[in-house]
């Protein structure tokens, strides 16, 4: 399963199958979340503070704390933080 390389989200689960390019072409790399228009749309954001954003999105959503917690601990090893 594809996954985005900024937030860790399933690529499927992306209501716009993925962020834009400049051309406007799909990225399949990240998640329109974090992704638009050739650009992260933050920037300035930490790996830290991603994992912090997600697993409080998550929690609103009701996913549970442990499964909250075990999908996020691993956005800072992914690609666009390495």
């Amino acid at each position: 399963m594809k996954t985005c390389e900024s937030c860790g989200m399933p690529m499927s689960a992306d209501p716009e199958n993925g962020g834009s390019e400049k051309d406007g072409s799909r990225s399949d790399r990240y998640c329109s979340y974090c992704y638009g228009d050739g650009a992260f749309l933050q920037p300035d954001i930490s790996a830290e503070e991603m994992r912090d954003f997600c697993y409080a999105k998550m929690r609103e959503q009701g996913f549970w704390r442990p499964v909250a917690w075990i999908l996020t601990r691993k956005i800072p090893k992914l690609p666009r933080w390495t």
